[in-house]
């Protein structure tokens, strides 16, 4: 297939007013967010393990905590997700459900006894994989806004032209793909087998996919159809890196509290090639048939002619704070509770053009959020078990309740001395807007309700 690429990096902010795909406003926002992967304990516990560690997942939490493993360890972790994604739009549901299978985490800690005689008594060293957001995901909406956006048909050899301008019907699919990975290499020190210290060094790599396509079918009244596609997609790339750093205090043997930061990962340059460019006057690969002259259809695509805008540009995302707490009954239990601050408001993307208009929608439009996990383990001999809750608030400053992410989990797992095998159950949901004729203020969004259940099961070696 001919491909020609264009650099409109003049147009290309302007361009994403004229787009139904995400513009640069919500891929900031994504491109922010945390999956909340983790091995199937992490999991189980909804990730508060701010003042615990022990686990590998928890080092994207507070890397203090991998000094907490009392010998090396290697651990793997798979995850199964099903996701639904009801589209509701002018009055019409529209519901899909897709499974999604991850290897999702996977690290190793090596544990080392101090050979000097200082307060020192532990080091250890982590490194760990986890997909840190996964973009897989695909919603389905229709109905009928009684708005036609595409009233003439551009081959039309009548005089006066056909205007079809009643409505019958929208069609808008949409598809992601794609993930941001994470790679922590941590290092951590016991003092006194009170004081744990860490830092680690975050890197990631971004990969995303959005395929969208919108049909509209229109007529004239005096029974003339038009039938409209247009069909864009978005392939964006990058890496990025943070550095976190935290501690955790042991203050006797039932209390013990942590705190961490990390700092704002900066992606020094995101390279996006995309279709959603000036072509014909149409921003996507846009077809165009008609019932009056069958035989005739417009393309803008016609004789392979797939035009190509490449773009680059750099994001910040927020950097984020962490607090946490845990009581523990000796062997016989805990419960923990981490509180996180994230403040989205100093999202910001840059490159040789002016994104002020981006960056002036993230200082207004956007909040300093919290998030609160709470986690239990209790144990009976070589078998535990857990439970967990979370909160996280949307970033909009708009947004309703229902907007922010909120679950639950649960799970266990069993010891059989070198190895262990844990399972976790875990379900979230929250709801959101999809406006995909953004630049019509006076089309609704499509009301989207997302439910994710996931099922997590992670395999530890002792080394």
């Amino acid at each position: 297939m001919k491909k020609i690429f264009t650099l409109a990096i003049s147009f290309a902010t302007a361009f994403t007013s004229f787009t139904q795909s995400l513009g640069y406003k919500d891929l900031g926002v994504l491109f922010s967010g945390n999956g909340h992967n983790g091995s199937a304990r992490f999991t189980a516990m909804s990730g508060a393990f701010g003042a615990i560690g022990g686990d590998i997942s928890a080092v994207n939490i507070n890397p203090a905590g991998i000094a907490v493993f009392n010998n090396s360890q290697f651990s793997a972790t798979f995850n199964s997700r099903n996701t639904a994604i009801a589209a509701r739009y002018y009055g019409t549901d529209k519901t899909i459900k897709e499974d999604y299978i991850n290897f999702s985490n996977a690290g190793a800690v090596l544990v080392f006894n101090s050979a000097y005689n200082s307060g020192w008594t532990k080091f250890a060293f982590g490194v760990n994989y986890r997909i840190k957001k996964d973009f897989n995901d695909s919603f389905l909406a229709s109905g009928n806004s009684e708005i036609p956006t595409f009233r003439d048909f551009p081959l039309d050899q009548n005089d006066p032209a056909i205007d079809y301008n009643i409505s019958d019907q929208q069609v808008f699919s949409n598809f992601y793909d794609g993930e941001i990975t994470e790679f922590n290499f941590a290092f951590s020190a016991v003092h006194e087998e009170k004081l744990y210290v860490g830092a680690s060094l975050n890197t990631y790599s971004l990969d995303f996919i959005q395929r969208s396509n919108l049909t509209e079918f229109n007529q004239d009244g005096n029974g003339n159809t038009l039938d409209a596609n247009i069909y864009q997609q978005n392939n964006t790339s990058g890496a990025g890196l943070s550095l976190s750093t935290g501690f955790i205090y042991k203050l006797n043997q039932y209390f013990r509290f942590g705190l961490s930061y990390q700092t704002p990962t900066w992606f020094r340059e995101i390279l996006e090639e995309t279709n959603i460019l000036d072509n014909e006057g149409y921003f996507g690969d846009t077809e165009i048939s008609v019932s009056e002259d069958p035989n005739s259809v417009y393309s803008n695509t016609a004789g392979n002619y797939f035009p190509i805008n490449s773009f680059r540009y750099k994001l910040k995302t927020p950097s984020k704070i962490t607090a946490s707490a845990a009581v523990v009954f000796g062997d016989k239990g805990l419960i923990s509770i981490d509180y996180t601050n994230k403040n989205y408001d100093n999202i910001k993307l840059s490159n040789a053009l002016d994104f002020q208009d981006e960056n002036q929608f993230f200082q207004n439009n956007l909040r300093n959020t919290h998030a609160l996990n709470l986690g239990t383990e209790w144990r009976m001999d070589r078998f535990s078990i857990r439970g967990g809750y979370l909160y996280e608030q949307s970033p909009d400053k708009n947004a309703i309740d229902s907007d922010n992410l909120e679950g639950y989990s649960f799970g266990g797992g069993y010891n059989f001395g070198n190895f262990k095998i844990d399972f976790a159950y875990s379900n979230n949901n929250r709801t959101g807007l999809y406006p995909f004729y953004s630049q019509f203020n006076e089309i609704n969004a499509a009301g989207l309700t997302i439910d994710n259940q996931t099922f997590t099961a992670t395999l530890s070696i002792n080394l």
